[in-house]
């Protein structure tokens, strides 16, 4: 068949950078961000996130072809922050909120266990 192997979908091939930055040399604060082996996941919360920021102008994302695995991050900033301390700010927020929804997550489930261990006729789902 046609299909590729799953394992290319996420591995990066030898002297593939994971991130490339390219600044814009028309717009100032403006630069283009080519993520590899990354798709609308992470290019729409990136985004998102970016978007909450009121130091970020503009930030859009796009998905050059949908058979490759990459997705191109346009992000504009204002005078005094760069598009790279902007980006990584979002990722580190990002971190930050998977994180505590991960938690949030592992202890519901936990008290879910607790419940049914208690032998009650409760069930929390």
């Amino acid at each position: 068949m046609n299909t590729p192997d799953v394992h290319e979908l996420y591995l990066l091939e030898e002297g593939m950078k994971k991130v490339a930055y390219t600044p814009d040399s028309k717009l100032p604060n403006t630069g283009t961000f080519k993520f590899e082996k990354e798709d609308h996941t992470l290019g729409n919360m990136l985004r998102t996130q970016l978007l909450r920021d009121p130091r970020v102008q503009f930030a859009a994302y796009r998905v050059p072809h949908p058979l490759n695995h990459s997705f191109v991050l346009r992000v504009q900033t204002d005078d005094g922050y760069g598009p790279k301390e902007a980006v990584i700010a979002a990722a580190s927020q990002l971190v930050q909120q998977l994180t505590q929804l991960k938690n949030n997550f592992d202890r519901e489930w936990g008290l879910k266990q607790i419940s049914r261990e208690g032998g009650d006729d409760f069930q929390a789902f």
